[in-house]
């Protein structure tokens, strides 16, 4: 599957628009994580889906999981 990558130094200066925390990068699923929102953020085309609206809910698997870091 080709997934487009996002670029290291966009992910630098990107924040949750919820939390204005960080975000983690998800390759396998092309996300934005923000651990603190409990949000997963799409990447289309390899441009970040920057909307609430937008992001899905983590499920108690990867809220645990983010726990664990």
């Amino acid at each position: 599957m080709n997934r487009n990558r996002i670029d290291p130094k966009l992910l630098e200066i990107l924040v949750c628009p919820v939390t204005k925390g960080p975000l983690r990068y998800l390759a396998d699923q092309d996300e934005l994580i923000s651990d603190r929102a409990g949000l997963a953020y799409p990447i289309r085309d390899g441009i970040p889906i920057m909307l609430a609206d937008e992001a899905r809910p983590l499920n108690e698997i990867e809220r645990a999981q983010a726990k664990a870091r």
